[in-house]
């Protein structure tokens, strides 16, 4: 079964970029409240998915 943090992490991955790409306001220095709402939640997830990574290794 797939990982589904990973999958949600990959997702909003996906979202991200497609704003971006389409966005004429999105740099990587600023955002609009659409992109800023997308990239905290990639930065998120990829926290979350890192972390958890992280402590697998430990173990």
């Amino acid at each position: 079964m797939p990982d589904d943090l990973y999958q949600r992490y990959q997702a909003s991955h996906r979202a991200q970029q497609a704003h971006t790409t389409s966005c004429t306001s999105c740099t990587d220095a600023s955002r609009c409240p659409e992109g800023g709402r997308l990239w905290a939640s990639f930065t998120r997830l990829q926290d979350a998915y890192l972390n958890r990574l992280n402590q697998r290794r430990r173990r």
